[in-house]
């Protein structure tokens, strides 16, 4: 595959921010540290676990430096730069690429709904400006937009864009891409819940929050699969398929930040209009976490 430098899992970090609502980057960085010592193989920030679109061009640009600065050419890079203007999202782009990043990754991002040749010709305009891969998002609960198998094909015609990211949690979606572009389609789940689905029907990686919280098992999923070991990742899958669900559910900030208070570790705080889980939420969390980790 040209110009596709991930698979696997590919880990996400969330943005911690201090009691002065200011991103706090010496606890990013150490939260980039664990997810590349734990053995994730690619990390992705400024995705929907990070924030992104409640940041300041300033703070992107600052978690930007602070995670290739952090991963220091160890592991792929995956640097989110979307923005609801087209010349915004061309600047996040040029930036990420100048400060080290192996691609980006680009969510149409809408107030009004776009019509497909909008959402082409906003690609086509980043990609011309910038020469590293760019990964196509299609998340259509945090965006707003749903890019149609039809779009996303079309999208894979524009030559930077060699990564479909389909988080929709129609497993369908990605069956067509694999059938429709053939097996050296580059096509990534970043929907939990369908982890062991998604690497059954050809996604070449994971895009999760979920190493923040337990790496072992998703590595090891991932290991199953490489060695068509089914059951064995059924059981893998099986074990953690329940706190899947459960940190899509509350909203990944909310979830990692809770299960690492959990597990002892430092989570900083999240930015408003986000808050806590509830004592319940939490509780329930906890039994859920603990109960995977003994």
């Amino acid at each position: 595959m040209k110009n596709v430098p991930f698979k696997g899992i590919i880990a996400y970090p969330i943005t911690p921010f201090d009691e002065n609502d200011t991103i706090n980057l010496p606890l990013f960085r150490n939260m980039v540290e664990k997810l590349v010592v734990t053995g994730s193989h690619g990390i992705a920030s400024l995705g929907s676990a990070g924030v992104m679109p409640y940041l300041s061009d300033d703070e992107k640009e600052a978690v930007t430096e602070a995670t290739i600065q952090q991963v220091n050419g160890r592991i792929p890079t995956l640097i989110g730069v979307s923005n609801l203007t087209t010349e915004r999202t061309v600047h996040h782009a040029q930036f990420a690429e100048k400060a080290g990043a192996d691609a980006v990754m680009i969510i149409p991002m809408s107030y009004w709904k776009l019509t497909d040749d909008e959402i082409v010709a906003h690609y086509d305009a980043v990609a011309k400006k910038i020469s590293i891969p760019i990964m196509a998002y299609n998340n259509p609960a945090t965006g707003g937009v749903d890019m149609s198998p039809v779009l996303l094909k079309r999208l894979l015609e524009i030559p930077n864009v060699t990564m479909i990211k389909e988080s929709t949690g129609d497993i369908q979606r990605m069956h067509f891409l694999r059938k429709e572009l053939g097996e050296d389609v580059a096509f990534y789940n970043g929907s939990n819940p369908l982890a062991l689905a998604a690497f059954a029907a050809g996604a070449r990686g994971w895009c999760t929050a979920a190493p923040n919280l337990i790496p072992e098992l998703n590595l090891d999923l991932y290991k199953a699969i490489e060695k068509n070991q089914l059951a064995e990742a059924q059981n893998i899958f099986y074990k953690q398929v329940e706190l899947l669900k459960f940190i899509v559910a509350k909203g990944l900030p909310r979830a990692v930040k809770a299960g690492l208070d959990i597990l002892g570790e430092e989570s900083g705080h999240l930015r408003n209009p986000l808050k806590p889980l509830t004592e319940k939420e939490y509780e329930e969390f906890r039994k859920i976490l603990i109960g995977i980790k003994n």
